[in-house]
Formats: structure tokens, sequence, C-alpha cells
């Protein structure tokens, strides 16, 4: 069971550390801020890329891998101001329907990388109605701590593309820094789907 924060939403850190157990051979992209010190504190490795900029890309980084790997599970774990950055690749991914890449979008409501401004979902703006009408057909809001099961199930089921949104508590927690070259982390998954000498190639 997902831990709750004071505002009774769900703790995001613990939710990645959900989705993450007995992941076997998934893959993660993550948005960066708080997703990527996320799966950096949950479970840091060449499985990982975690991103320290590019912001609005996470989504289409997603589906390039999930494309290029068609055999093993892709997840897409951002924030609510990062994915509303790059809303428009939701339609590409519904037309190239891979069905091996899950997008969960972390929903505090704020841009936590920035002092804490208020998104637009705090105002009212859905993303998952913004997914289905992308396209996206296997879609799913998340507010208490029991969907979480069917949340991962969805994620590791490979039926999709699948997107969620779960709203979690908005409390800043410890940072656990990636790497800080982007470079390294690039090499490090590429070496790591293509063997040790994937960089000549």
């Amino acid at each position: 069971m997902v831990k709750l924060g004071a505002s009774g939403k769900l703790d995001r850190r613990d939710l990645t550390r959900v989705l993450f157990e007995d992941r076997g051979g998934m893959l993660v992209v993550a948005g960066l801020g708080a997703p990527a010190w996320d799966i950096s504190a949950v479970d840091d490795g060449p499985q990982n890329l975690p991103l320290w900029g590019g912001m609005g890309g996470a989504a289409m980084i997603g589906l390039g891998l999930a494309l290029a790997q068609p055999d093993r599970t892709v997840l897409v774990l951002t924030g609510d101001g990062e994915m509303l950055m790059g809303i428009g690749s939701l339609a590409t991914i519904a037309h190239q329907k891979p069905r091996n890449l899950s997008i969960v979008v972390q929903d505090n409501e704020h841009y936590g990388e920035t002092g804490m401004q208020e998104t637009a979902t705090r105002h009212g703006t859905d993303l998952v109605k913004m997914a289905e009408g992308a396209g996206i057909r296997r879609i799913m809001l998340v507010t208490e701590a029991s969907d979480v099961p069917a949340l991962k199930a969805a994620v590791y089921a490979q039926e999709g593309p699948f997107f969620a949104v779960v709203k979690i508590d908005a409390a800043s927690l410890p940072l656990v820094l990636p790497p800080r070259e982007g470079a390294i982390l690039q090499a490090r998954m590429r070496e790591h789907l293509l063997g040790p000498k994937a960089h000549l190639a």
C-alpha cells in the first residue's frame, strides 16, 4: 500500500517504489525534477533515463524508446508541469500505438522545481481527458492508495499505450540526484540495451 502525505494524497516517492517492485527489464524515462530524483532514490541504474532538462520531452523520448525496444516495458514517469509542456506528444503516441508504453503523471498541481507556482491542473485542466481526446484509449485517474495495484497492473500489461494521472502530495522530499551529465546517462542505457561496444556502433 502506498503511503499518504500530509495532504491525504499519495506520497510520490512511495508510489515510485511500488511501481518499481519486481520491475524486471522495465525501462524508465523520468521527467526533469521530482520524478528523476525519485527513480534515483528508489532504483538507480542503466535501465533509467532521468532527464535533467528538455522540459516537455519525456513522453516523446519514451515513445522513441518503446518503438526501438518493442519487447521491453517502457514507463514514462513525469510531472504535471512537464506533461503540460509536451501535451502535443499524446497525439503522436496515440497514432503510433506502442503497446509497451505507459505514461504516469505525478500531479501535485505545482511547478515543483521553480518555486511551487500552481499549474493549470490546479484550476480544472484535466490531463486524463486531454489524453483521451488525443486518442489514447487506456486511461486512468488515481486518487486513492487502493487504486495503485490496478495502476501497476496496467503499466506492466503491455496493452498500451496507457496514460494515468496520480494525484500526489506536494511536499518536498530529500533530493537524490542521478549523474549530472546527460551523455553519461544516455551512454549507460545504450550500453545496457546494446552491449559494451554500443558506443562504436
